[in-house]
């Protein structure tokens, strides 16, 4: 579920540029001075939404078929792509401590080659979950 799709009303606004909705997250609204604006905005505004819907243990809904998504005039549909892992490790890398126990003769060896444990946890932890570096 990293990489998302939803699709987006992009409405003129009548002040110039645009205003944003999303027809499966009502709550998740945003706008933007013009097109390129509006699409970056609409990106931290989905990423928003999902990501406290997450901590909140609520549904994450499915995307609306195209073909469901009615617009009027000066209204546009557009797809949002959103990728929900690289939007966690821009907004959330606060570091965590966690206690760990290893074999005492690894730590000897480990602590006299200067291995930074932190790096290598973190390193080993990304691959096992297929993060690339």
């Amino acid at each position: 579920m990293n990489k998302l799709f939803y699709p987006a009303i992009f409405h003129v606004a009548e002040e110039g540029g645009f205003w944003i909705t999303f027809p499966d997250l009502p709550e998740c609204m945003t706008q933007g001075d013009n097109m390129q604006e509006a699409y970056e905005m609409a990106v931290d505004a989905l990423g928003l939404a999902l990501t406290s819907r997450e901590l909140e243990k609520q549904v994450i809904p499915a995307a609306s078929e195209l073909s469901q998504i009615a617009v009027n005039k000066d209204e546009y549909c557009v797809i949002i792509e959103f990728d929900m892992l690289a939007y966690k490790k821009r907004t959330n890398s606060k570091a965590v401590k966690k206690t760990l126990s290893i074999p005492e003769w690894l730590n000897e060896e480990a602590v006299a080659l200067g291995i930074n444990f932190s790096q290598v946890l973190q390193e080993a932890l990304m691959q096992k979950i297929g993060v690339k570096l």
